[in-house]
């Protein structure tokens, strides 16, 4: 399986290149967005800020938007589940649009949420992990307008806020999977698998 990994210019690609790679994924990882648009699998990297993630996208942003709604699978982690959406309060940038809300602030004394929490999910992604504790780091999260989108919802401080996306064959985490040791593992296995079902 062939996966266009998204360098636009933030983040760590290190950790989730590598873990793409143990799964036995084929791992091009680009920094020019044009070459997206011939990609059969792609996977937009979590750590940044919205404008800045979108600012390489922008030119792209609707023939990307058109391929992944018509079918490319892909999974965006984090900041790139966030860039999935039309906008956020973060930043001024439009999204990609591919899922209709945005992403807000979290409502919590401690920010950026940093650690291991459940993700509550009966999506196959989910598939043969029995410890679904990952890793999240971030200060907003999404809401779509349209709530069948949720896949997964995750508790923080008390506040139940949704963490986990589909739509299409686009999937979008809040948390890190390639951060998440052996359940984060099995969720790249689960989705590469997925990936080439779709191809």
């Amino acid at each position: 399986m062939k996966i266009m990994l998204a360098d636009y210019g933030v983040g760590n690609l290190h950790s989730i290149k590598k873990a793409l790679e143990k799964n036995g994924a084929s791992v091009d990882v680009v920094n020019d967005m044009k070459k997206l648009l011939d990609a059969k699998c792609i996977v937009f990297p979590g750590v940044g800020a919205f404008d800045k993630t979108m600012e390489m996208l922008l030119p792209y942003r609707e023939i990307i938007c058109d391929r992944l709604l018509s079918g490319v699978p892909a999974l965006g982690i984090c900041i790139g589940t966030q860039i999935m959406f039309e906008s956020s309060e973060e930043g001024k940038s439009p999204g990609l649009s591919i899922f209709p809300g945005k992403a807000v602030k979290l409502k919590a004394k401690q920010i950026p949420h940093m650690g291991w929490n459940q993700v509550i999910s009966e999506d196959p992604l989910m598939d043969g992990i029995a410890d679904r504790y990952f890793y999240f780091a971030h200060s907003y999260y999404c809401e779509p307008k349209n709530k069948d989108m949720i896949i997964g919802e995750t508790e923080y401080e008390g506040n139940i806020f949704p963490s986990f996306f589909r739509t299409a064959n686009v999937y979008g985490t809040q948390f890190h999977p390639e951060k998440s040791g052996d359940s984060g593992l099995q969720i790249l296995n689960n989705f590469i698998n997925f990936a080439e079902d779709c191809i």
